[in-house]
Formats: structure tokens, sequence, C-alpha cells
């Protein structure tokens, strides 16, 4: 894969606008999709909203995509609407239901596409676990199969919201490189260079 990935810690659409302009530049990206799968339950016309805003202040163009079952990731539509992309966005807090509906799928080979293109894929909190395979599972903190965006490695998102005993369960179950990875902070894949914006914790050294 020749674009970017970047994992965020948390803070979507609010915390990393600057590291946000920076990589929209580098991949010349002029269009945004942005699908808040994760939030299927929440609310995912907040993020939404979220998103247009930062849109307007990043001065790119933004479509949602509201991809929230399987068989919307097998929509023709969407699907299209993916490969013409030059970014891609995931929010949201359900990393369990974020790869329920994205695995195996046309959309999730989409995605995939925009990386192979040169374009940019950006996961944001919970959202960003989901790309890793193994994942970690908010429920109880154990390993979990994940997307496989990137393969031999789990973050703990929002690091800084996580609890001694779930860090330290986290820690105790882990059999790949862990990071826990505070809202505020990223880190970006560029075929097999990382770049660490902001301090993390990490626990093994990260797959290459």
């Amino acid at each position: 894969m020749t674009g970017i990935i970047a994992l965020q810690g948390g803070g979507a659409f609010g915390l990393h606008d600057e590291l946000d302009e920076r990589l929209l530049k580098e991949v010349k990206a002029k269009k945004v999709v942005v699908l808040p799968t994760a939030d299927a339950f929440e609310q995912p016309e907040v993020l939404v909203s979220a998103a247009n805003a930062w849109a307007a202040r990043l001065g790119v163009e933004v479509e949602a995509l509201m991809v929230m079952r399987r068989n919307e990731a097998e929509d023709k539509d969407a699907i299209k609407i993916v490969r013409k992309a030059d970014a891609v966005w995931f929010v949201g807090d359900n990393p369990i239901h974020m790869r329920s509906v994205l695995k195996e799928t046309a959309v999730w080979e989409a995605v995939q596409h925009v990386l192979k293109e040169g374009g940019l894929v950006v996961g944001v909190g919970a959202s960003a676990s989901a790309f890793c395979d193994p994942m970690i599972d908010p429920r109880g903190g154990a390993l979990a199969l994940g997307l496989g965006l990137l393969t031999g490695m789990a973050i703990v998102a929002q690091s800084e919201t996580v609890t001694v005993d779930r860090h330290a369960r986290a820690k105790k179950l882990a059999n790949v490189p862990l990071v826990f990875l505070p809202s505020s902070s990223a880190l970006i894949r560029r075929g097999h260079e990382w770049e660490e914006v902001g301090p993390n914790e990490k626990f093994g050294e990260l797959p290459h």
C-alpha cells in the first residue's frame, strides 16, 4: 500500500486540525468521505455535523457515508463513493460493530483501493483500534479479530481514560506490540515508516 494510514487517539474533528490539514495536503486531498459506522447505535449525526464544520475550517469537501449495516457495505453507490475519495475518515466508539459491518466487504476493499492509489485513511479513537488485527475489545480489554489494515499490533485509544485495571489487563493479554494512544496523539504509517505525533506508551516494536 502506497498511501497513508493515520491512527488518532481520539478527538474526532476537533483535536487534530493541524495534523489533519498537513496530511490532507500531503495527499492533495480535495474530497473526504466520512464513515461514522462505529457510531451506528449512538448519534452519528453529531459526528457528521462536526465533520462539516471541520471541512469548512480546512477548506475541503466532505461527504458522510452512512454505512451502518453489513448489507450497506455491499451497496454499489457506496463503493463508488469510497473508491473516488482522496481521503477516508472513520469515526465512532464501537469498534466491534464497525468490524462486523465492514470486514471482508466491497466497501472495505474500496478503502484499501484508496490506499493503493496513494490516498489517506484515518481512524479516530475506537475506530482506529478496529484497523488493527488483533484489536482490543473495549468490553474487557481482550484481543479480538480486527479489520487487518495493520497487522501484528494493537492500540488502546483514548488511553487517558483507561483504568489501571484495564491497562494491566490489556498488557497481560497482548501477544503483539501494544500502544496506549492518548486522544491528543497519533501514529502515522507511510509504507514501512512510522511517524509519532504526541506522547504514547509502547510495549514492543511497531511492525515494519
